[in-house]
Formats: C-alpha cells, sequence, structure tokens
C-alpha cells in the first residue's frame, strides 16, 4: 500500500514535469512570434502614390557639373593698298611709247607694284578716261589715254579701280562705253565701279570676297568739268551733286550687303593740302552712313587721314597723283593701307580696322623734256635724284597727321 501511493507520487512528479516543460516551451515560442511579428509590423512596405493621395518625396539629385564649353571663334583678314591718281598727261604715255606704236608703262610702275603686290586687295584711281587710241590720245585739258596703262596697272597687282572723275566725260559717252568695254574685258582680274552703261548698273552695288570678309566697292564724283551727260544717260557717271542722299543711301544699302564698305569719292579743292568745309561734311555723313573706308582724290595734293567716328571709319581724303607731269608738290603722292579683320564668336561678329599707315612716293621725270618719267618711294630716293628729298619728305609728312596725330608714318 505505500510503495503503491509512492509510485502515483513519482507520476504525478513526471507528468508535472512535463506538462510544465510544455508550457515553457510554448511560451517561449509564442514570445518570439509576438516579438516577430511586432518587427514586422514596424517595417511598413512601400506605398504608391496610385494607392494614397498623399504624394511620395521626390528626392532630386543635383547634376554633376559639365566642363566649361570653349566658345567657338573664327578670325580672318585681309590688307589693303591705295594709290591715288592715274594721271596720264601727253609726256607720261609719250615716254611710254613703243616704236610699234603701243606703250609701257610698267617701268614707271615698278617700284610702286612691287609694293602693292604684297597686299590682299590694291587700290588705284584711273584719273583720266582710258578711250584708247583709236579714239586719238589727248592730253589737258581734255584726256584720253591709252589702255595699256589699265592693262600695266593690273600686272603691278592692283584689283580695285575708281572712273568715277571730273575727266570722266572729256571723251562723251563713247568714251565712257569703250573704257567700260576694257574694263570688264579683265573683270575677273580687276573691279571697276564709277561709270556705266545703264540704270540698272547704277543702282547695282558690287560686293566681292577676300579671306572670308566681303566687302563692297563703290565710287562717286562731284562732277565732270561741267560736261553734262546725254539727257537719259546719267547714269554714265556716278556724279553725286544733286543726288547725295541717293550716294548716302547706297552706302546704306551697301553696309547691310557686306561686311565693309569702301569708298572711293572725288571731291575737294584743287592743289589744297587740307579738306575743305564740304569734305568734311561729307566724310562725317558717309561714316555715319555706314562707310568704313574713304578713299578722296581731286585735289592733285596729298590731305590728311583721319579717324571718324571713334575709329569706325578711316578717311584718306587726298592720296594725290600716282602718276602725272604736273609740278612742285603736286609729284608727291601717298600710299596708303589698312588691315581689315573679321571675328565670329558664337555667332556674332564684329569688323575692326587696324594697321593704318600712310608713306609718299615721287614722280621723277627729266627736266624740261619729262624724259625717264618714274614714280619712286621716298625710301629709295637720294639727292642725285631728288635735291632736298629729305626736307620735302618731312614737310609732306605733317601733311598725313595735321587732323590726327596717331596715324603712322612709313613702314611699307
Amino acid at each position: 500500500m505505500a510503495r503503491r501511493k509512492k509510485l502515483k507520487r513519482t507520476v504525478k512528479i513526471i507528468i508535472g514535469t512535463v506538462v510544465a516543460a510544455a508550457l515553457l516551451i510554448t511560451g517561449i515560442f509564442i514570445i518570439r512570434h509576438r516579438n516577430a511579428k511586432t518587427a514586422n509590423e514596424n517595417v511598413k512596405e512601400p506605398q504608391s502614390a496610385e494607392t494614397h493621395n498623399e504624394e511620395l518625396p521626390v528626392v532630386t539629385q543635383e547634376p554633376e557639373p559639365t566642363p566649361t564649353q570653349t566658345p567657338e571663334v573664327e578670325e580672318s583678314s585681309f590688307s589693303l593698298f591705295m594709290v591715288g591718281d592715274g594721271l596720264i598727261h601727253g609726256a607720261v604715255y609719250q615716254t611710254a611709247g613703243l616704236p610699234d606704236g603701243s606703250y609701257d608703262f610698267k617701268p614707271m610702275l615698278d617700284r610702286i607694284g612691287e609694293i602693292a603686290r604684297q597686299y590682299d586687295v590694291a587700290y588705284y584711281n584711273q584719273e583720266t578716261i582710258l578711250g584708247g587710241t583709236e579714239m586719238g590720245l589727248s592730253s589737258f585739258p581734255v584726256f584720253n589715254s591709252p589702255q595699256e596703262f589699265g592693262v600695266n596697272m593690273i600686272e603691278e597687282g592692283f584689283d580695285l579701280v575708281s572712273t568715277a572723275t571730273n575727266h570722266s566725260m572729256d571723251m562723251g559717252a563713247a568714251g565712257i562705253e569703250s573704257q567700260y568695254n576694257f574694263w570688264k574685258s579683265h573683270e575677273d582680274q580687276i573691279l571697276m565701279e564709277g561709270t556705266n552703261l545703264s540704270w540698272e548698273e547704277r543702282n547695282e552695288i558690287s560686293v566681292r570676297e577676300c579671306n572670308g570678309i566681303s566687302y563692297a566697292f563703290l565710287s562717286w564724283t562731284f562732277g565732270t568739268n561741267g560736261i553734262p551727260m546725254p539727257e537719259g544717260q546719267e547714269y554714265l557717271v556716278n556724279s553725286y551733286t544733286g543726288y547725295e542722299e541717293e550716294m548716302l543711301d547706297q552706302v546704306r544699302r551697301a553696309s547691310e550687303m557686306a561686311d565693309v564698305v569702301i569708298m572711293a569719292i572725288h571731291w575737294g579743292t584743287e592743289y589744297a593740302d587740307y579738306p575743305d568745309d564740304h569734305q568734311l561734311w561729307m566724310a562725317q555723313a558717309l561714316s555715319d552712313a555706314g562707310c568704313d573706308i574713304i578713299i578722296g582724290n581731286h585735289p592733285h595734293m596729298i590731305q590728311p587721314v583721319q579717324w571718324i567716328n571713334g575709329n569706325k571709319t578711316i578717311c584718306f581724303y587726298a592720296l594725290g597723283n600716282l602718276i602725272s607731269a604736273q609740278f612742285d608738290d603736286s609729284l608727291v603722292g601717298m600710299m596708303g593701307a589698312v588691315t581689315i579683320n573679321k571675328r565670329t564668336e558664337n555667332g556674332k561678329t564684329e569688323i575692326t580696322l587696324s594697321d593704318v599707315k600712310a608713306d609718299l612716293h615721287w614722280t621723277y621725270g627729266e627736266a624740261v623734256q619729262w624724259l625717264d618719267i618714274e614714280v619712286y618711294p621716298f625710301t629709295q630716293l637720294n639727292d642725285s635724284i631728288c635735291p632736298g628729298y629729305q626736307e620735302l619728305y618731312g614737310r609732306m609728312s605733317q601733311i598725313i597727321t595735321a587732323l590726327d596725330s596717331s596715324i603712322q608714318v612709313g613702314g611699307f
């Protein structure tokens, strides 16, 4: 009996222990399960804007800095050389005469041509009409000159020529036509402006290009020495007296068509070494209209060089004679030069002028008979050729800078 009670007690202890162990294990499991559930509830799933009204915060990322780009820049330039009047007196073409009846002016011009050929573009003014020998040659006061002079100037490197002068009508409409046809037969070598055979040509603006820079070239004169153009043919010579606004309007149109506007103008007072009031007024008006380079002539004397409108326009008031059989200071002529620059940056273009300079040359002719005529730069003179040439050079150089001391004298 005692042994049975003891056995029952042992069984109860075992069962209790088992139950207690089971409860302990169950409790641990429940606690772990709850902790895991709580942890899962604290981790929220991403919510889309489609299932919620509020927008998710937008996280912006700053773009990585791009390297600085170098602006696109294009630069170009061309150089322009200028001399004055081809004034072909009888002594000049007689000296150039050859036994076969033709004419050769190159020995007279070679020293200037050597300089002209160093430049991209070279200009001169044809003062006397090149009607040619078939029309009969003549000298002052009514000129007609051999066309060989034009050929020789082309050979010396000149590719711009103005023909609107006070002597343009010396041989009438026939002389204009003969000269016109001569220049047009060489238009692939030289551009002629100033005389025309139609109203359409008078109104046209010639534009050419050098080194990627376009330039318009114009030529006008104050008049034709009182010789009228035939009625209805006023287009023959670009004469601005009474047509000043037409000329200025042509400059305005040209400035819209080309990078640079070059105006060759016949004006001023003969044998004056300083511009008159009309020249000063007209130069300002041309600059205001859009002209960049003004090349003046007619006085048969050199006149000053001047910047106008804050270095926008350079004006050579008069270059004097390139060649002639005149006298005294009219034997001194001017060479001029300027560089035209074009700079384009990001589509914006700027045109500037630089390297403006001027220097002098002198026409030699053996006394009395005017034999052996030849044009010399002053740098190639000596006292045996031109006695007192240094004093002459100093005095005439002062004329160049009389209006603008910044102009460089020399350097050719």
